[in-house]
């Protein structure tokens, strides 16, 4: 049976995740990622036995520290106590938080979003990583859905997977362009986009969230 040492675990998930970044997918090794965490070797392979599941491992560090994230950036949002009367209010409000997450991912954290493009590539050819990567999906639809409910924000759940699909995509154009492209206002035109297309608005309530 693996150590059950929470701290240590996270450590080979933040190295590895690094490595993604840095090498690659095929540069992540057991040994590769002692070397980065500066533990001894067989640490890695003590925790995680194969390959596989460091990948795994990685993989659900990264939906770890995104919901974490996410989860304060809610929390700040609901206590600013954004108007939200109103579809466009709303959607605003939305636009505010996509082009906030998006820009920070660009930026802040791009060694992490680019670990995960990694994994979602390797995932094409190892099963187990693919199915883990399925239920990090699911986790984010329900995630999503009550960050949605937590800031007053009307998005049908229908929607949401089509949503997350396209802030994948404008993610992964950010997080693999040239870092000079990814500026605040170029962010909030994609996050408005996004919303526009998400948000579900009564008459009345205007055109674009931008306007």
């Amino acid at each position: 049976m693996p150590p059950t040492n929470p701290a240590r675990r996270r450590a080979i998930a933040d190295a590895a995740i690094a490595l993604l970044a840095s090498a690659g997918a095929h540069g992540l090794t057991h040994r590769a990622v002692e070397k980065e965490a500066g533990l001894p070797p067989g640490t890695a392979s003590n925790y995680f036995r194969s390959r596989e599941a460091l990948l795994v491992a990685a993989a659900e560090r990264v939906a770890e520290l995104h919901h974490a994230d996410t989860d304060r950036a809610t929390d700040t949002d609901q206590a600013a106590d954004t108007d939200r009367a109103t579809g466009t209010g709303q959607a605003a409000g939305m636009v505010e938080l996509l082009a906030e997450s998006l820009l920070t991912a660009a930026t802040t954290l791009r060694t992490r979003y680019l670990a995960i493009f990694e994994l979602q590539l390797e995932a094409a050819r190892r099963p187990a990583l693919a199915a883990a990567l399925a239920r990090l999906q699911a986790s984010a639809l329900r995630f999503t859905a009550g960050h949605h409910d937590k800031v007053g924000v009307t998005i049908p759940r229908e929607r949401i997977p089509a949503m997350l699909a396209l802030y994948g995509g404008a993610l992964f154009t950010l997080v693999t362009g040239p870092p000079e492209a990814v500026t605040r206002e170029a962010v909030r035109r994609v996050a408005e986009v996004i919303v526009d297309g998400a948000v579900v608005r009564k008459a009345g309530d205007g055109g674009s969230v931008g306007r």
